[in-house]
């Protein structure tokens, strides 16, 4: 694997943050959802909401020799933003970054929860989530994603 770290991003590493999960989603999500869907993902994660999520202190960043490879980012019982490069994805990175989110949150919450988009639902039902509803949202041209709401007892 080469050595892997796991850190707290900092808000120099905003940009850089929101250009791995751009990328990411362009690459993957275009298998899933229309354009609109996927224009309103990156618009979602832009460096702005990064930044702001990397000042309320829930941003990980996952490095692996020094390369940001990963993220996922934590409000209090709510994980969001977990993302792998597509050329890192199918090797542990994802369930390393799921393992430190949801060890921070162990003790401090009864339950987790999540946003779940398609690409990611089999791994999160792997990790013991459970769909608890879903949800609908309007992007443009009419087009509406409809997404899972997961969550997990601790």
């Amino acid at each position: 694997m080469g050595q892997v770290t796991i850190e707290w991003a900092e808000e120099r590493h905003a940009e850089q943050i929101a250009a791995l999960v751009g990328r990411t989603v362009r690459e993957v999500y275009p298998r899933y959802y229309l354009p609109e869907i996927v224009d309103a993902f990156c618009r979602l994660h832009s460096a702005a909401a990064v930044l702001e999520d990397i000042r309320q202190g829930g941003v990980l960043g996952l490095w692996l020799d020094g390369e940001l490879i990963g993220t996922g980012t934590r409000r209090g019982a709510c994980i969001s933003r977990v993302y792998v490069l597509p050329s890192f994805q199918g090797r542990g990175y994802g369930t390393l970054l799921m393992d430190a989110l949801e060890g921070q949150a162990a003790g401090e919450h009864p339950a987790l929860r999540l946003d779940a988009s398609l690409p990611a639902c089999q791994m999160y039902e792997h990790r013991g989530y459970r769909t608890i509803r879903h949800e609908r949202w309007p992007v443009e041209n009419g087009v509406v994603l409809v997404y899972e709401i997961m969550e997990k007892p601790l």
